[in-house]
């Protein structure tokens, strides 16, 4: 019947009402295509491949819109696109794969003449033929080498603006009040051909691919749901302090809890083939900057507080001005580290110390915040100074000598020895002291099958040594131990004095309770 009007208004109804239904919006599409109303032609199809990309009779449609959203039908085009594609046909490109062939003219023949030249430019003056050559060519290359020889020269594949040279292609290609790049801005952008070859050198402005957190060329990078890309370091680092956009400030709490960030396959591969040489620039730029920060040795920040141990938990509450700022560099740089020291008479703080690793910062409204740390490993203080209100210092890491053959058969008994002493004595502790020791410290780490499979020792033993009770001065001096060994048969010491006087306690107790 051709009731195009009546088709166009029941299909608008059964999209509202099933707006995922791609029947609905196929049907709406080819009704809109009978009334020549191409823009929203297009719209209708991308509605249908978003619902269903993988068919592939809505990616010929969607192409064929695209056609006549960017290619208005004028008889001129027409014959002007005909002849085109029957001259390509009829005279193949012999070893001319990098320049494009001369304009045809309607009847086949050869046009040089600046008439034809001038009309094929003004008919894909406005198309923005980057979009156009993209989307034709993701799926079918006929399509692809038929828009070659329509297009007046080959798009850059990555989709970046054009630069044009000459005064006059400025004032043609430029939008209303877009101010040209200075000469002085040559300098961020590179010449680059596309991989094929063909087509001649695009510019690619570097500024597109930086991160705007770091203002450097994005390295791992990471685009929010927002629709903003930046490096992963950065925004992780922006996450920690707050789950939103660092530019539209769109709240990013799912991806903060899912921690699901995902690399962008299409910005890496951009990079990587049109700036590998700033990426390899980057990359080693990042290398050094970890590299550094992975060995954290000079000007490490310490925290003058409480005694730490290697694996154990250590909570603080950071409420000084100075040590906010401490705590705030450490997740600002990336280390998330710092060394925690006691305070000493004469020397300022104590010559060992604990290197701490960040889990959490939870920020309270008064600026005041709460910080799971976790020990990582021991150090010795060679130097320390100020910074800011707060301590550094230059360090070096310890780590335990390693024994074999049968003083290693006498270490693993010794070592076996001395968890069940230690299984034991927590055992025999009444449940409030039990309840109080596992909610600050948590449950005691199983015994290791190999006693020096971690540099600073078996986890159980620094477990055992922060809830022991303990002067800081011993403490102190088994941190500083480099024997395991020596530290084992120290904790063995410990226990038995301990157990000692809960016994002699206990009998009092009981000696007291017969007596009454």
């Amino acid at each position: 019947m051709r009731n195009y009007e009546q088709a166009l208004q029941d299909s608008g109804i059964v999209c509202q009402k099933e707006p995922l239904l791609t029947k609905g919006h196929h049907i709406k599409a080819q009704a809109l295509c009978a009334l020549g109303r191409s823009e929203e032609v297009l719209k209708e199809y991308l509605y249908c491949l978003a619902l269903n990309p993988d068919c592939s009779t809505m990616k010929k449609e969607a192409q064929k819109a695209v056609c006549e959203v960017f290619f208005p039908p004028s008889e001129n085009v027409r014959q002007h696109t005909k002849a085109c594609i029957q001259s390509r046909a009829k005279a193949p490109c012999r070893g001319r794969k990098n320049k494009p062939l001369p304009p045809q003219s309607a009847e086949g023949g050869n046009s040089g003449s600046p008439e034809n030249a001038s009309e094929k430019t003004d008919v894909f003056r406005n198309a923005n033929s980057s979009v156009l050559y993209f989307i034709l060519g993701l799926h079918f290359e006929e399509d692809k080498k038929t828009l070659e020889s329509l297009l007046p020269e080959k798009p850059s594949t990555g989709l970046k603006r054009q630069h044009p040279d000459d005064t006059e292609d400025v004032r043609e290609l430029s939008a209303p009040g877009k101010i040209p790049k200075k000469d002085a801005d040559a300098s961020s952008e590179k010449n680059v051909n596309s991989k094929t070859g063909e087509g001649p050198e695009l510019p690619i402005d570097v500024t597109d691919f930086e991160c705007a957190l770091c203002m450097r060329l994005l390295f791992e990078p990471v685009t929010t749901p927002c629709g903003h890309t930046f490096c992963l370091k950065c925004l992780e680092r922006c996450l920690d302090h707050a789950p939103h956009c660092p530019l539209c400030k769109d709240k990013l709490s799912e991806l903060l809890a899912s921690r699901n960030f995902n690399i962008t396959i299409l910005a890496e591969e951009l990079i990587f083939q049109y700036l590998s040489d700033e990426l390899t620039d980057r990359k080693r730029i990042y290398d050094e900057e970890m590299l550094e920060l992975s060995h954290l040795t000079r000007d490490v920040p310490i925290f003058v507080c409480a005694m730490a141990f290697p694996t154990v938990p250590c909570p603080l509450h950071v409420f000084e001005p100075r040590y906010r700022l401490m705590i705030r560099r450490c997740m600002e740089t990336g280390t998330k580290r710092f060394g925690m020291c006691l305070s000493a008479e004469h020397a300022g703080i104590s010559e060992y110390g604990c290197m701490l690793e960040i889990k959490e910062v939870r920020t309270f409204p008064d600026g005041s915040s709460v910080v799971d740390a976790i020990g990582v490993s021991r150090f010795r203080v060679l130097s320390h100074r100020h910074r800011d209100g707060y301590n550094t210092a230059d360090i070096e890491y310890l780590e335990d000598e390693k024994v074999e053959g049968p003083e290693y058969e006498e270490l693993a008994a010794l070592h076996d020895s001395v968890y069940q002493q230690s299984v034991s004595w927590f055992a025999s502790l009444q449940d409030h002291m039990k309840e109080q020791i596992l909610s600050h410290f948590g449950l005691m780490p199983d015994r290791e099958p190999e006693p020096q499979s971690n540099p600073s020792g078996p986890a159980w033993s620094w477990w055992i040594l922060a809830v022991l009770p303990l002067e800081r001065k011993a403490q102190l001096a088994i941190l500083g131990m480099t024997s395991l060994k020596e530290r084992l048969l120290a904790i063995r010491r410990i226990l038995v004095i301990i157990t000692r006087k809960m016994n002699s306690r206990q009998e009092v107790v009981n000696n007291r309770e017969r007596n009454n």
